[in-house]
């Protein structure tokens, strides 16, 4: 739904109006196919941020179909779908024409990624919250270069990290390039998905086929360190408390530095300076 008008209370609803008066031949059609097809859903306008709705109300993260089981899976064109992987749901941007491709039982090609490993350990130092190790691993990521590459989370350190942080740093994909960044199901992700309403013999299930097929993973792991194309090693206890920003999520400055920051951008020559590292700063 696009906000077409300014902000007031009525705005939501006046947005949708608009939304509806423009758009009514192509909702009735959708509204129809749902009808229609036993594998359609539709979500009406106005319900929320497309990723959101997908992690939320549509993951099921193993299909159950004919006595078959297998795992979950999305392609989306919202840029924002890889938000899903902080779930244990493999998901991926494509484009307008691969996702109609899909809609209509084609398959979806692709050339076989590089995978990184992402090896978390450690736990967070005190006052430092889940955005400041977001935001620490985010510009990481972004340092070490993992344009174009997948990108999985393992190591001790990943279960200090709730079902929040995963899919936000799932959800920033774009802000350091990689196709996506997968977190395994864990416990973590079973409790998570039993406080939001999922059947508990479903759980059972879903446990046990993860476990059976190797796709599950364990707390205290001592089995061999998987395969990747790169290996990168974040040490969580290494993350401190931060500011971020205005823009850009990659403008990240520890808070012990933000004077020495604030004052080789107040002496900036050139006027106003927004990035926080003081050797760009200086250039």
């Amino acid at each position: 739904m696009q906000a077409l008008l300014p902000f007031r209370p009525e705005t939501v609803l006046k947005n949708q109006e608009v939304e509806f008066g423009r758009n009514r031949e192509r909702l009735q059609f959708f509204k129809w196919s749902s009808r229609v097809f036993k594998n359609v859903a539709v979500i009406p306008p106005g319900t929320g941020m497309a990723h959101q709705v997908n992690l939320e109300y549509l993951s099921r993260v193993v299909f159950e179909e004919d006595d078959l089981l297998f795992p979950d899976s999305v392609v989306g064109t919202d840029s924002h779908i890889t938000m899903v992987n902080g779930l244990g749901i493999l998901g991926w941007g494509v484009g307008g024409i691969e996702t109609e491709a899909v809609m209509l039982g084609l398959p979806v090609s692709l050339t076989l990624p590089e995978v990184v490993g992402c090896e978390l350990t450690g736990s967070s130092n005190p006052f430092v919250t889940s955005i400041d190790v977001v935001l620490g691993i985010t510009k990481h990521l972004r340092q070490v270069g993992v344009a174009g590459k997948f990108v999985e989370f393992f190591g001790s350190g990943v279960s200090q990290l709730s079902i929040v942080d995963r899919t936000t740093i799932a959800n920033m994909c774009p802000e350091y390039g990689a196709v996506l960044s997968f977190f395994p199901v864990d416990n973590v992700t079973l409790k998570h998905l039993e406080h939001t309403g999922f059947d508990k013999a479903k759980l059972e299930s879903m446990e046990t086929y993860l476990k059976a097929v190797k796709l599950f993973r364990h707390d205290q792991d001592n089995s061999e360190e998987p395969a990747y194309s790169q290996v990168i090693r974040i040490q969580l206890n290494s993350i401190v408390a931060s500011v971020s920003g205005p823009k850009r999520p990659q403008d990240r400055v520890a808070v012990t530095d933000m004077k020495r920051d604030f004052q080789a951008c107040l002496n900036e020559k050139a006027g106003s300076c927004t990035t926080t590292f003081v050797s760009t700063c200086a250039e």
